[in-house]
């Protein structure tokens, strides 16, 4: 029986560790879909022990690891904004992918917008992260619009914003 579990990221040395496992899970992933190049830029800016700490002490960004049987298999990442929740990440290791933790960590998420009085929940998708739309699809999400963000140094994000409704789930 596979137990899922939610351990929340708060001093540095956690940090540290969910920068690691953010370039692992990055490298393997997103370098087909955005190239080397730019896998490394926004592992420095954005996903680094630096960027990390400014996100969570500074930002107000909520990080959690995501366990299966005790062992970090992935983490997730929001920022509340009003009556909106942002999804910023929600990444899994190669080898726990399909196994339902993805929907387990969205269930989370969900609890977590509730409490904080969200009533949407809103990402932004690589447009040409094809397997990831299926699983955003398949929870519920709906893209809004399409999203061409200019991150420096020559790099895009082509995007598509996606939205999901609180307010449907069923207590």
């Amino acid at each position: 029986m596979n137990v899922f579990s939610v351990i929340p990221v708060k001093n540095e040395q956690e940090i540290n560790d969910l920068a690691a496992l953010a370039r692992e899970i990055w490298e393997e992933h997103f370098t087909p879909i955005i190239g080397e190049h730019q896998v490394s830029y926004m592992l420095e800016h954005f996903q680094s022990l630096p960027a990390l700490k400014q996100a969570i002490y500074e930002d107000g960004y909520h990080y959690w690891f995501l366990c299966s049987n005790n062992e970090v298999v992935g983490y997730t990442g929001v920022h509340p904004d009003g009556k909106s929740l942002f999804l910023s990440k929600l990444y899994l290791k190669k080898e726990a992918r399909g196994q339902g933790l993805a929907r387990k960590a969205f269930s989370f998420l969900c609890g977590f917008a509730k409490k904080q009085g969200c009533d949407t929940i809103w990402l932004t998708c690589n447009r040409n992260n094809v397997n990831t739309l299926k699983v955003y699809d398949k929870f519920g999400f709906r893209i809004v619009k399409e999203q061409d963000s200019d991150i420096g140094n020559g790099f895009f994000m082509n995007d598509y914003v996606m939205e999901f409704s609180v307010k449907d789930i069923k207590k």
